[in-house]
């Protein structure tokens, strides 16, 4: 006896965006019941859930409880992100990796950053200053703040030997992530510290990351002039 085909729900997945594209399913309209797409494609009905849950947060279906699966007739376009491990971003350039920690302290955080991190009240947090180089050279300045009720670890680890970023991006998935991007002229000692003229353009990325409701960290980097950043939608 044959065994049945059994289907991944990324498979099934690209098999109804497949229709949504060739207007099978057309904007607005409202889609088969799960288990009849199950049916339909040879699948378990959680196989067709999981898949609809991702193109839900695709934005290209909308579904409600009790009232099942509609085309969007506006799809959102969405862009993942993947925040980057800063050696990585510079041996891909073909540069030497290098890294300073310059501050790891255990401190209160100032109104700003629990404001960031939507605190009721101010919490003692860690706080780390560093600085990537790349070929030697100042790359990107770190100012970051990691909470120690979703990150308690972070205290057993040798920040002197590995980032911060670097840990937390192998270590503490997120459920969400708030992206901030700005441009600030240097002041006297972020222009020290990045080793540019006092006025120099710089990029300036904030980054928030959260699991549910919980802050893990928020991270402000400023750039070296000219750094580039390349998001794939």
């Amino acid at each position: 006896m044959t065994e049945p085909i059994r289907h991944s729900w990324t498979d099934i997945r690209d098999r109804i965006h497949a229709r949504l594209l060739d207007r099978t399913y057309r904007p607005g309209d409202k889609l088969p019941r799960d288990e009849d797409i199950a049916q339909d494609l040879g699948c378990a009905r959680s196989t067709v859930q999981r898949a609809m849950r991702d193109l839900a947060d695709a934005g290209l279906v909308e579904r409600k409880r009790k009232g099942g699966t509609t085309v969007r007739a506006d799809p959102v376009t969405r862009a993942t992100l993947d925040v980057p491990i800063t050696r990585a971003e510079v041996e891909a350039l073909g540069s030497v990796y290098g890294y300073h920690l310059l501050l790891r302290d255990l401190a209160v955080t100032p109104p700003a950053i629990a404001a960031t991190l939507a605190l009721r009240k101010p919490a003692e947090m860690l706080h780390v200053e560093a600085l990537h180089l790349a070929d030697q050279r100042p790359y990107i300045l770190e100012d970051r703040w990691i909470s120690l009720e979703t990150s308690p670890e972070i205290l057993g680890v040798d920040l002197a030997m590995e980032s911060a970023n670097e840990w937390l991006v192998r270590n503490k998935p997120y459920s969400r992530c708030d992206l901030r991007l700005y441009a600030i002229e240097a002041n006297a000692r972020t222009a020290l510290q990045l080793d540019t003229p006092v006025g120099a353009a710089l990029l300036v990325i904030e980054r928030t990351t959260w699991i549910n409701e919980a802050p893990i960290t928020t991270v402000r980097s400023v750039t070296k002039p000219g750094y580039q950043m390349l998001t794939q939608i």
